[in-house]
């Protein structure tokens, strides 16, 4: 019985582990990238949305941005995935930014 317990336990762990790290959402990825980059990229497609998806999107991104500010980069990403949302965009979708070099 104890046998069992020390073989089941270790490898019901590691796939309860591998099932919630494949759990995470695309907005949790990169998040420092991701305060750097969506603002900018988010506010270009919603350039070209509708009057009320501009504003609500708007919204969405300055208070992501203000997470950011304030390191709940998390938080700020599911508020950035929800102007994307709004603008009909995926938000990994998104071109990555061109960095050159000295930035």
């Amino acid at each position: 019985m104890i046998t069992r317990f020390l073989v089941a336990a270790p490898l019901a762990l590691a796939l309860a582990t591998a099932f919630v790290g494949a759990a995470v959402p695309a907005y949790a990825g990169t998040n420092a990238e991701q305060c750097a980059a969506a603002p900018g990229q988010l506010r270009t497609v919603a350039s070209t949305a509708a009057a009320a998806a501009q504003q609500r999107a708007a919204i969405l991104i300055t208070t992501g941005e203000k997470l950011c500010d304030d390191h709940a980069r998390v938080e700020a990403g599911k508020k950035f995935a929800a102007a994307a949302h709004i603008l009909g965009v995926d938000l990994a979708a998104l071109p990555a930014p061109v960095v050159t070099a000295g930035q």
